[in-house]
């Protein structure tokens, strides 16, 4: 992958370029077989992550038009914020690759506002009896998903920005959680737990978005990789370094000949026909690329050469460097198969942590989540 990469980043540029023409005011999610993204409202999950990539694009370039381009969005979250909207657990998604990479890299104090209000909201959400912290909305009073182990850094950047310590005591009860009762004693991952909301006691895994309440849904995987090693980053409590590295290593036992995971590493015995989910690689790629930089160079080095296959096949099998018209940079991600929806397509998750992983390996360090 090493040699590959000045070829890689000078395609990104070009790719990032055109979906800024194509994309235009669009906040994408899902790109199906015609290759067009399609155009979510702002407290859509996903709204974070095409600016997000714009960002990185500034910040690795130096180049102004992807600081212009991505400048305006976490006004815009903002301004949902106090209409009727649909904000959740996911708003360190929304809010880190936007409001609070801007404050950094600009010291914008609008955008440093606007993150210190989404952790404010993230913390409210937060069940005392059970420490955790509560997924989605509506009747879903005590579900948790393990998903928000990527939103913790929210916490964790509010707690260093504002001095407040309350910021880090949720994050840090919630990441023991996910060691406790997330994470499988083998290193599989639960999707979903429903805890009794007001007793704590917990009730049971859901199968969510993999094959069953026992499975090993890829995604949750690579979600509880990253998340894990990022709360070690913020944290340095060892603890999370080493259910980040269970985690890993089932992982990448998992995985096929060309290293991308498919949908469900427990959908069934032989995995013989079942979809990839290239949003699963990219993910899962820039944790252990977290993992190897929080530790020393030797023991890091196996997890950076897994990060390097991952992103070498992904670059190869799965990137649409030769179809212009495609509005995406990565094809084969699998949204959630259990509901029939976004079975084989391109999802910006995917295009955004392979936009990271790769300005990982080129140096890129000032992360956010």
């Amino acid at each position: 992958m090493k040699e590959a990469l000045p070829l890689v980043w000078e395609a990104l540029q070009v790719k990032v370029d055109r979906m800024i023409e194509q994309l235009g005011d669009k906040s994408p999610h899902v790109a199906k077989e015609d290759g067009i993204y399609d155009d979510m409202r702002h407290d859509w999950w996903t709204s974070g992550f095409w600016p997000g990539i714009l960002w990185i694009m500034h910040e690795m370039t130096g180049k102004e038009h992807y600081k212009k381009a991505a400048w305006s969005w976490d006004e815009k979250f903002e301004k949902k914020m106090i209409e009727a909207n649909n904000y959740h657990h996911d708003v360190g998604f929304q809010f880190l690759p936007t409001a609070i990479i801007k404050y950094k890299l600009t010291g914008d104090q609008d955008g440093k506002r606007r993150g210190l209000f989404a952790a404010n909201f993230l913390t409210g959400r937060f069940n005392l009896a059970g420490q955790f912290l509560r997924a989605w909305n509506q009747e879903k009073i005590g579900w948790s998903i393990v998903d928000s182990s990527m939103n913790l850094s929210l916490l964790f950047w509010a707690a260093q920005e504002s001095a407040d310590p309350r910021f880090e005591h949720v994050g840090k009860a919630h990441a023991d959680t996910v060691v406790e009762h997330f994470i499988r004693e083998d290193g599989s991952v639960n999707h979903i737990l429903s805890f009794d909301p007001r007793s704590g006691e917990l009730i049971e895994s859901l199968g969510g978005q993999g094959a069953g309440p026992q499975s090993s849904w890829s995604r949750g995987q690579a979600w509880a990789l990253h998340g894990m090693a990022n709360t070690y980053r913020y944290t340095g409590d060892t603890k999370y370094l080493h259910a980040a590295r269970r985690v890993a290593h089932y992982f990448l036992a998992c995985l096929p000949e060309d290293h991308v995971a498919h949908w469900d590493f427990r959908a069934d015995e032989s995995l013989e026909g079942l979809p990839r989910d290239t949003s699963a690689a990219t993910c899962a790629a820039s944790g252990l690329l977290e993992l190897a930089d929080a530790l020393p160079s030797v023991e890091g080095a196996l997890y950076r050469r897994a990060a390097e296959r991952i992103l070498l096949s992904l670059t190869q099998n799965y990137a649409t460097w030769d179809q212009p018209e495609h509005e995406a940079i990565l094809r084969g991600g699998t949204g959630n198969l259990p509901a029939g929806q976004n079975i084989d397509v391109s999802l910006i998750y995917g295009d955004y942590y392979y936009v990271e992983a790769i300005a990982k390996l080129l140096g890129w360090k000032n992360r956010i989540f």
